[in-house]
C-alpha cells in the first residue's frame, strides 16, 4: 500500500539533507530555501557535493526513520550506502536486511512512472503477456484506448515472434530479450500473432500515452433464479471511482444478488479506490463499523521521524489557510482521529450476499486489502491461485529526481488480521486459462463461480487444475518465467488525506 500524499497537494519539494550536509531546492514560486539536518552517528560519511552520494545517503536515512522494519537496522557506518554503485543497489541492500525478517520483496525506486499510472495515465504499449500451460506466450489483457487496442490486439492472441525473433523461454537470454522488447523503453515493438481462429498477423505497436480504464469487462449472468454480476478490475487507479459507481449502478438495476470481482492481474494502487470498492460491495449494516487500521513504525507514531520535515508541500490547514507543510506534520498514530483507522461507509445500493474474488499470484496489495476488509463481514470465496502477499504499504519519498518506495505501514482488518505475507490461500485452486476471453462462461475461473452459484459448491473434477499435460515441475518453471515477465505494479498507494497533528 502506498500513501501517496503528494496526489492531493499542489507542490512537493525535494530537500536532500543528510548528516549535517545540507542542499536545498526552490519550492515552486516560493522564495525561501529551508535548512535542516538529520543526525546519525558516523565516521565514514564526509561532506560532499556529489549528488549520487547524497542520494544514496538519503535512501538509507529515510529508511532508518520511516521503514516499517527499522528496528534493528544497522548504523550508517555499518551499512555505508556510498559503497554501492547505484541507488537501486542501495534499495536492494535494504530489502536484504535481517531487520525485515525476509519479508521485504516490495521496496523499489522509480522514475515517476508509478505516479502516472496511479493517476490513470499509461505510457507504454497497453498490453501484457504471459506463458500459458502449453508454453505459449499469450496476451493476457489489453487496455482500451491504448496503442495495442488501436492495432486490434486482444486477450488470448498467441505471440509467436517478437521483432522477428521466434518466442522462446529456453534460456535467461530469451527471457531478457522479451523483457527488453515488450516491457522495456523501446518506442515500438513488432509482434507476429496467431489469433484463436488460427489466422496470423504482424503488427507494430508504438508506445503512447493513453487514459487507463481499469475496468476491462462487466456482465450480468442469469444462473437459475439468481443474477450474478461480473467485473474485471485491473488496477486501483485514482480515476476509477466514477467508473465503478457506474458499473455497480448497472448491477443494481439488473437485480444482482451475488458478485464476481476478477482481480487476477490487479497488483494494487490507490488505497482510497480500494475503500470505494469495499464500500460498494460491503453490507449496508456495516456502515460506521471499523473497516481496517493502519499501523506505522514506532518512530513515526512517536513523531520522531524528523527527516520527513524535508518532504514539503502546500496544503490547506484546518483553519482554511493554505501554507507550507511537511510529511512530518501528519499524525501516524493508529487512530481514527489521526486518519489511520477507517470505517465502512456504504456506497450505492447494491446488496449482495456473497462475493467471489478471482485471484492469482499477480493479485496484490490494494487487491488484498479489499479482500481482507470484506472477509470478516460477508461470505467471501477465492478462486484461482494463492495471492502475492503484500499487507504493507508505502508513500513515495521524493529524492533527487526519483520516488523511493519502502514499506512504511501495515493494515489490519476489523478483527485485527493482516499477516498474509505469504499470500491468501484460495477456496478453489484453478490455473488461469489465457486462451479464453474475459466473460466466457467456459473460462475455468469464471466457470467455478457460476457453478458454485448454481450448486452451492465448487466442482471436484480432476481436470479442474490441469489445462494440459504439463507436469508440476514444468508448470513451476513456467510460473517462474512469468514472474520475471510480471511488470504490473504491486502496491497500495494512499490517496486519502491524513490528519495533521
Amino acid at each position: 500500500m502506498l500513501r501517496k500524499i503528494t496526489a492531493q497537494n499542489a507542490f512537493l519539494c525535494f530537500m536532500l539533507i543528510v548528516l549535517g550536509i545540507t542542499t536545498s531546492c526552490k519550492k515552486n514560486d516560493a522564495a525561501a530555501d529551508a535548512d535542516s539536518s538529520v543526525s546519525e552517528s558516523n565516521t565514514l560519511q564526509t561532506p560532499t557535493t556529489n549528488r549520487d552520494y547524497l542520494t544514496r545517503d538519503s535512501i538509507f536515512l529515510y529508511a532508518k526513520q520511516t521503514y516499517f522494519w527499522n528496528v534493528g537496522m544497522p548504523s550508517y557506518d555499518a551499512f555505508n550506502p556510498r559503497k554501492y554503485s547505484t541507488s537501486e543497489q542501495v534499495v536492494t541492500a535494504i530489502r536484504a536486511l535481517s531487520s525485515n525478517g525476509g519479508k521485504d520483496k516490495y521496496s523499489f525506486i522509480d522514475d515517476g512512472s508509478v505516479a502516472g499510472q496511479l493517476g490513470g495515465v499509461g505510457g507504454d504499449y497497453g498490453f501484457s503477456a504471459n506463458f500459458d500451460a502449453n508454453n505459449l506466450l499469450k496476451i493476457k489483457y489489453v487496455y482500451a484506448n491504448s496503442p495495442s487496442a488501436a492495432v486490434n490486439l486482444k486477450r488470448g492472441f498467441t505471440i509467436t515472434k517478437v521483432n522477428g525473433s521466434v518466442v522462446s523461454r529456453a534460456s535467461q537470454a530469451d527471457v531478457d530479450f522479451l523483457n527488453a522488447a515488450i516491457f522495456g523503453s523501446n518506442p515500438s515493438v513488432t509482434l507476429t500473432v496467431e489469433k484463436p481462429d488460427k489466422t496470423t498477423a504482424e503488427v507494430t505497436v508504438n508506445r503512447g500515452t493513453y487514459a487507463i480504464n481499469p475496468i476491462l469487462y462487466t456482465n450480468t449472468y442469469t444462473v437459475g433464479a439468481k443474477k450474478l454480476g461480473y467485473i474485471v478490475f485491473n488496477s486501483f487507479t485514482t480515476n476509477a471511482s466514477a467508473l465503478l459507481d457506474q458499473a455497480f449502478a448497472k448491477f443494481t438495476a439488473d437485480g444482482v444478488t451475488e458478485l464476481i470481482v476478477d482481480l487476477r492481474y490487479n497488483g494494487g494502487g490507490s488505497v482510497g479506490t480500494a475503500e470505494v470498492l469495499t464500500n460498494l460491495i460491503a453490507p449496508s449494516a456495516q456502515t460506521g463499523k471499523i473497516m481496517y487500521t493502519t499501523y506505522y513504525n514506532q518512530t513515526m507514531q512517536n513523531a520522531q521521524a524528523t527527516i520527513l520535515e524535508n518532504q514539503k508541500f502546500y496544503a490547506q490547514g484546518t483553519d482554511g489557510v493554505t501554507r507550507l507543510y511537511s510529511f512530518f506534520d501528519y499524525s501516524y498514530k493508529p487512530t481514527m482521529a489521526a486518519g489511520n483507522q477507517e470505517s465502512f461507509k456504504k456506497r450505492g445500493s447494491l446488496n449482495v450476499s456473497r462475493v467471489y474474488f478471482i485471484v492469482t499470484g499477480s493479485t496484490a496489495s490494494a487487491s488484498e486489502l479489499l479482500i481482507n476488509n470484506l472477509k470478516p463481514v460477508m461470505d467471501v470465496k477465492l478462486i484461482g491461485r494463492k495471492t502475492y502477499g503484500k499487507p504493507v504499504g508505502f508513500f513515495s519519498i521524493r529524492i533527487n529526481k526519483s520516488d523511493l518506495y519502502i514499506p512504511q505501514f501495515q493494515t489490519k482488518n476489523s478483527v485485527n488480521f493482516g499477516d498474509y505475507f505469504d499470500g491468501m490461500t484460495v477456496d478453489k485452486d484453478v490455473v488461469d486459462d489465457l486462451s479464453k476471453d474475459f466473460g466466457d462462461p467456459a473460462e475455468p475461473l469464471l466457470a467455478q463461480a457460476l457453478y458454485f452459484t448454481a450448486n452451492g459448491s465448487f466442482t471436484s473434477y480432476l481436470k479442474d487444475n490441469s489445462l494440459s499435460s504439463t507436469s508440476a515441475a514444468s508448470r513451476a518453471l513456467i510460473d517462474n518465467t512469468n514472474e520475471k515477465l510480471n511488470h504490473e505494479f504491486k502496491g497500495m498507494i494512499e490517496t486519502r488525506k491524513m490528519n495533521f497533528k
